[in-house]
């Protein structure tokens, strides 16, 4: 009878999470080629130019450069605390000896057998420990370029712009893949109640993504054009 409560679990959550990832390698894909077409990639772009420009004339902006880096550790902190937080309730869920009710047991599709509550908390407890490493790394990262791009640029200097922009990218990568583990994590919050939640809301949350990960052309020569005029 367990096993066949199963069922949807192993086939929904699984499904989802597969549409999800099959969604990001063809994002890297999209990226990695046609790097100007999506948000990532113009982003970075800006980002390259945004180093030049602030070490070239580094007496005048140096300030603005810490302030614009500040923001963006803020944010990753904020990222890292929450999934450490959540981290800590589920870790506290595990240990006690909370069980799902009978209520819900009644109402909820879906096995609901010890193994399968476990399964799901520690499911959710290594996504999110690993979206907090990736939101830690990215804050040692940025540190170092708040830093770094204040350096006096000469002849002879060994810090470069090409190399405080590799750092920098490495930093807002790790943000990325930090906030994305996060967003892959909220939906298995739903697993709880059921696989039937999840999937819909993996359905949801592509084509959510595509519109805001995506360059669209349409609105690129419509900019282009009232310009002209």
């Amino acid at each position: 009878m367990e096993w066949r409560n199963c069922y949807l679990d192993v086939v929904l959550i699984p499904l989802g999470f597969f549409l999800t990832l099959a969604y990001h390698a063809w994002l890297w894909h999209k990226v990695r080629k046609q790097p100007l077409t999506t948000i990532i990639g113009t982003n970075a772009a800006g980002r390259r130019f945004w180093v030049s420009a602030i070490m070239k004339d580094n007496d005048k902006k140096n300030i603005l450069a810490v302030q614009s880096l500040r923001n963006t550790i803020m944010g990753s902190t904020l990222m890292a605390t929450t999934s450490i937080l959540l981290c800590c309730g589920l870790a506290a869920v595990i240990s006690s000896t909370y069980s799902v009710k009978k209520p819900l047991n009644d109402t909820v599709y879906g096995a609901h057998g010890e193994f399968m509550v476990a399964l799901k908390y520690v499911t959710l407890l290594t996504v999110f420990l690993f979206s907090f490493f990736c939101h830690s790394l990215s804050i040692r990262f940025i540190n170092q370029v708040n830093i770094l791009i204040n350096t006096p640029q000469g002849p002879t200097s060994i810090v470069t712009p090409e190399y405080v922009s590799e750092l920098l990218e490495k930093g807002f990568l790790l943000n990325s893949v930090g906030n994305r583990l996060f967003y892959i994590g909220l939906p298995l919050l739903l697993w709880v109640f059921g696989p039937v939640l999840v999937f819909l809301c993996y359905l949801t949350m592509v084509p959510v993504l595509y519109n805001l990960d995506f360059v669209f052309e349409s609105g690129k020569q419509k900019y282009e054009n009232d310009d002209s005029v």
